[in-house]
């Protein structure tokens, strides 16, 4: 399944791993913001979650890192790529 079924189908959590303050400057609607550093330590916060998580950030290489250690969690999750991606998808559903 690609990001687009998964946003399409509005089962899917997205979180933003970027820092509070670039999430602050622009994110995707009713996205999280967890940012890379506390994933670790939020990850009770992130398995209770609904749905496969959509990880994003700005260029997609913290939310790939985000996705290669969650998946070894066992978390079913998926790299979004760039935030500004991920919020045209979104935008294309509503």
């Amino acid at each position: 399944m690609n990001i687009e079924e998964l946003i399409n189908q509005g089962n899917a959590s997205i979180v933003d791993v970027r820092s509070p303050e670039e999430f602050m400057g622009g994110h995707v609607t009713n996205s999280i913001n967890i940012p890379l550093h506390e994933v670790p330590e939020r990850i009770e916060e992130l398995k209770a979650m609904n749905g496969p998580l959509v990880l994003c950030c700005a260029s997609g290489n913290r939310s790939g890192q985000a996705e290669l250690f969650l998946s070894d969690q066992g978390i079913e999750c998926y790299n979004g790529g760039g935030w500004l991606d991920v919020n045209y998808l979104q935008s294309k559903t509503v």
